[in-house]
């Protein structure tokens, strides 16, 4: 047997899994870092300029999160599913063309009318704001011809 030969990502799941099994507890606990990362290093939510993903992954391998190190890729790969989940956003770019991230604003659903408000026949043509002061024009009525 070849003891000195690292066996391929595609047969034993790369650093996401651990015993054939993919680990979500692992995962779970690096995106935590980068977004608590992320949020520290541009002082808050939407604060500062941004994070390169080179900086974030200079920073796991200071901080020792990783059982195992992670390349480039792999942490990009942990920064686009937080993308995804809007926890962080990439905004903007450094001059070398690298993307920088900071935390993703909240998304905001809830508005100032309740479920009953719904039943009035003239709700169409009602304005909507939102928590976050954007308003939502009322629909003009239109007729089918």
């Amino acid at each position: 047997m070849l003891y000195d030969l690292t066996p391929a990502k595609e047969i034993t799941g790369g650093p996401w899994y651990s015993e054939y099994e993919f680990d979500h507890e692992f995962i779970a606990e690096l995106r935590n870092f980068i977004t608590m990362c992320v949020r520290r290093m541009n002082g808050g939510l939407g604060v500062g300029k941004g994070v390169t993903l080179k900086q974030i992954a200079h920073k796991m391998v200071q901080a020792n999160v990783s059982r195992v190190v992670l390349n480039l890729e792999e942490v990009q790969q942990l920064v686009q599913t937080l993308a995804f989940d809007y926890q962080i956003e990439q905004r903007g770019v450094t001059e070398n063309g690298e993307a920088l991230f900071v935390a993703a604003k909240g998304v905001t659903t809830m508005c100032d009318f309740g479920w009953w408000d719904v039943l009035s026949p003239d709700f169409h043509f009602r304005g909507v704001r939102f928590e976050d002061d954007v308003f939502l024009s009322a629909h003009e009525p239109h007729h089918h011809s």
